[in-house]
């Protein structure tokens, strides 16, 4: 039987369905059905076990998983054997301290000799050491913002995203703790995993490159062809195809997407025309 990497996900919830996409996205063929512990890929010598996100570190460390996808915030806090393969660019969320709306704070010192609920304990323990704050810290697991208001804690640390859960509970954000997002964790591998694992963390950057670059088609006046490589100079230089209207050349090249917009209005200044951005569905250097 050849041997197979079993790669932890989540069982439930967003970051299970960011985890399954970006594993589609890399062409593995993976059926999911509903209440399935594990499942296989059959393209790829990966098996699939569905977890509790909390779980993962602990099924890695004991070697019953070999990797897994995992909000970093939990994998730091849980403290387990593993390291960090590759942060994965989705579920980005932030780790924050929070007190009531109505408290008139003065800045991090504010929290000495105060009480903190929490999930993460280790993490909002680390943290207040590093910054020289003596509180103290109530571990709960669930329903982390209703603990001011039932005088349970003076403040509270927990993962935000939008912030609207903190303003329905009439709280406000003053310190960002950590900030997080979807990991690729690694346990101890043997040579074949390894090389499996390898393999995984190819398609994935060929995916995470490709969501960050659009492919962009142009037509420009042959003048303008050095100026404008030097605005989209592409993964090496950009393909200039003759036009059939003498003078003019067709320009292909890549721009990244944080500099779209702004790479768009230096091209029609120095004369583009008929521009055209494509998504890239893969992209390898």
């Amino acid at each position: 039987m050849n041997e197979l990497l079993r790669v932890a996900i989540q069982k439930s919830g967003r970051l299970q369905e960011g985890s399954l996409q970006l594993l589609k996205d890399c062409g593995l063929n993976i059926s999911n059905g509903s209440e399935q512990l594990k499942t296989q890929a059959q393209n790829f010598p990966v098996e699939i076990l569905f977890l509790r996100d909390d779980d993962i570190p602990q099924y890695i460390e004991d070697g019953v998983a070999d990797a897994g996808i995992i909000g970093e915030n939990i994998f730091t806090e849980k403290q387990k054997q593993g390291e960090v393969i590759k942060h994965l660019d989705f579920a980005r969320c932030r780790l924050a301290l929070a007190v009531p709306r109505t408290t008139e704070y003065t800045g991090i010192n504010w929290f000495d000799g105060k009480n903190i609920a929490t999930s993460y304990p280790n993490i909002v323990n680390a943290y207040l050491k590093r910054n020289n704050i003596r509180a103290g810290i109530h571990e709960i697991s669930g329903s982390v913002e209703i603990a001011p208001s039932i005088g349970l804690a003076d403040a509270i640390c927990d993962i935000v995203s939008t912030g609207s859960t903190l303003l329905s509970n009439g709280l406000k954000e003053v310190e960002l703790v950590m900030k997080s997002e979807a990991v690729l964790v690694s346990g101890k591998l043997d040579p074949s995993k390894k090389q499996i694992l390898s393999k995984l963390v190819f398609r994935i950057e060929a995916v995470q490159q490709a969501r960050n670059n659009k492919y962009i088609l142009l037509n420009c006046p042959n003048k303008s062809i050095e100026p404008i490589t030097r605005v989209i100079p592409g993964m090496k230089s950009p393909t200039i195809l003759p036009l059939g209207k003498p003078g003019w050349s067709s320009l292909h090249s890549v721009v990244d997407e944080n500099d779209f917009w702004e790479k768009i209005d230096q091209l029609k200044n120095l004369g583009a025309e008929g521009i055209l951005v494509v998504p890239i569905e893969k992209m390898i250097k």
